[in-house]
């Protein structure tokens, strides 16, 4: 059994691992294509049959995020948790990402302070009887930007913007509606100016200040994890009630090219 009421058969695993393309340290002795398995045999337990990995980096697990919306639909999935585990602390990594310039020093302070950890968030459609505040994820927008930061040219926020618009499609929050941003931007001059070309083509709507938090300040860039990481810094500014407004937009980009965004709001009550 997991801690609390459900029981881990009930219970679905969205993982997004290390990409398979950084040959990360993590696949020596396991295949990318193994790591979820192998880490839910150290657990112990038996968890629902449609748990998988997604190969695609911060921003994939956005796109999970309507993969975890039709498991909810199935009668014996009861809840399903969404995440991801990385480091950046390993000679494979640091040795890369050294060598295209790209990590913070102090002969370049627009690079990334590598990081490692894992986060993992609840996705559920019943929320606990007792809780007053929810957050409900009304939008998602997934793209692929072809200038990545893997590539010999700067991005120019093509895929970004297509995935904040797809986010805002429907009858749910609008771009007028955005209070703040959460990004798993981390410093780098790519990162940097693929906002700075991004952000006055979508936010349209005048605004004194655009608030924006961004976690790899703190914990350093986390890669895969990051995804869910920005999602549950914004849920849980909902949560406890120190979010500048009650609606977010969460924007994501990995490596490799994907991009993704989420619109997250606050619900009062049941």
């Amino acid at each position: 059994m997991l801690t609390g009421k459900i029981n881990s058969e009930a219970t679905a695993i969205l993982l997004t691992p290390p990409e398979s393309f950084r040959k990360h340290p993590a696949y020596a002795d396991i295949a990318p294509a193994d790591f979820l398995a192998a880490i839910i045999a150290t657990t112990g337990q038996k968890f629902h049959a449609s748990s998988r990995a997604a190969d695609g980096g911060a921003a994939a697990s956005i796109g999970l995020l309507e993969r975890a919306a039709e498991l909810m639909e199935l009668q014996d999935v009861e809840q399903v948790l969404l995440g991801g585990v990385d480091s950046l602390i390993n000679a494979v990594d640091l040795a890369r990402l050294g060598q295209a310039r790209r990590l913070k020093s102090e002969e370049n302070a627009q690079g990334l302070i590598p990081g490692e950890g894992a986060a993992f968030i609840r996705l559920t459609r019943a929320p606990d009887g007792k809780a007053q505040i929810h957050v409900a994820i009304h939008g998602v927008g997934l793209a692929h930007e072809t200038d990545s930061v893997l590539s010999e040219r700067y991005s120019q926020g093509h895929a970004l913007l297509e995935a904040l618009r797809d986010a805002v499609k429907g009858s749910g929050p609008s771009e007028p509606d955005i209070d703040f941003v959460v990004s798993n931007g981390n410093g780098e001059r790519y990162s940097g100016w693929e906002q700075m070309l991004t952000r006055p083509r979508f936010y349209r709507t005048r605004r004194e200040i655009l608030p924006t938090a961004l976690p790899a300040m703190t914990v350093g860039d986390i890669g895969a994890a990051s995804g869910a990481l920005v999602l549950m810094l914004a849920a849980d500014s909902f949560l406890k009630e120190y979010a500048p407004g009650a609606t977010a937009a969460c924007e994501l980009a990995s490596e490799n090219g994907l991009r993704a965004a989420a619109v997250l709001t606050h619900v009062r009550g049941r």
